[in-house]
């Protein structure tokens, strides 16, 4: 090996240890070597599982009623199918006819989503959930939570509409990619009811530790925009997260514009 090439070898291993994506992976003749063209294939086969593995409901409800907050409801939308669910987002929005969320008026509400990827839920849902509680439970009152399946982010509009919380946390799955098939993302809607769009709404996205977001730092990102929506009365593009820029207490801050 050469001089040359132990230095650019050198510099790719070192600056792939600042990113998950796929980057100085080498050549064998014209093309990438085996190795790393198997890694791909294992990371496209482990990102479409992440979609289509079915969530785990009864093992969900159990983490989840161990959290503290209530016994979890557990609703659908109104499509029928995993495919159905893939092929019209439109059904995941809404909620199936049958569906029943108990009327519990509180501060918060909680929904844990399936979304594209039921596995970042199975994997992640309940612990972040109760780091969300262990953040919140001081300053506000906190509705039972609800698990959804074959569900979108605006069918929380429709939960927290009928469950009368005053603001709504949605931890849904995240659509995989080939670097991460496990990641949550938690959008918060002040004031939930159908018809909010993605502009009422704030995202934290990439959560899946170790790699990505920790638990404990999404819950206070997320206590400092659920202080800031009910300073300012509403979520979305008016409420800006501050507290990666800025000295924050233990709740976190959010910037109103």
């Amino acid at each position: 090996m050469s001089v040359n090439h132990v230095a650019v070898q050198e510099f790719w291993d070192e600056l792939r240890k600042t990113t998950q994506a796929r980057i100085g992976l080498g050549r064998a003749g014209n093309g990438l070597p085996t190795r790393r063209v198997l890694e791909l294939a294992a990371a496209h086969a482990a990102a479409r599982d992440a979609v289509h593995v079915p969530l785990d409901v009864e093992r969900l409800s159990e983490e989840v009623r161990r959290v503290g907050i209530g016994d979890p409801t557990v609703v659908t939308s109104r499509a029928i199918s995993r495919d159905e669910y893939l092929r019209r987002p439109d059904l995941g929005r809404m909620p199936a006819d049958s569906m029943s969320v108990p009327d519990t008026p509180a501060d918060i509400g909680f929904m844990l989503a399936d979304g594209l990827s039921p596995t970042a839920l199975n994997h992640h849902g309940a612990a972040l959930l109760a780091a969300l509680v262990e953040q919140l439970k001081e300053r506000y009152t906190l509705a039972p939570p609800v698990i959804a399946t074959q569900a979108r982010v605006a069918l929380g509009d429709h939960v927290g509409a009928r469950a009368h919380v005053r603001t709504l946390l949605v931890i849904v799955g995240e659509r995989p990619g080939l670097s991460v098939a496990d990641s949550l993302g938690i959008y918060l809607t002040h004031l939930p009811q159908p018809g909010r769009t993605d502009a009422d709404r704030n995202c934290i996205s990439n959560i899946h530790p170790p790699d990505g977001l920790g638990y404990a730092e999404a819950a206070r990102v997320a206590a400092g925009l659920v202080a800031g929506a009910r300073e300012l009365g509403r979520s979305g593009v008016d409420l800006k997260d501050t507290s990666r820029t800025s000295t924050l207490g233990p709740g976190g801050a959010a910037e109103l514009t």
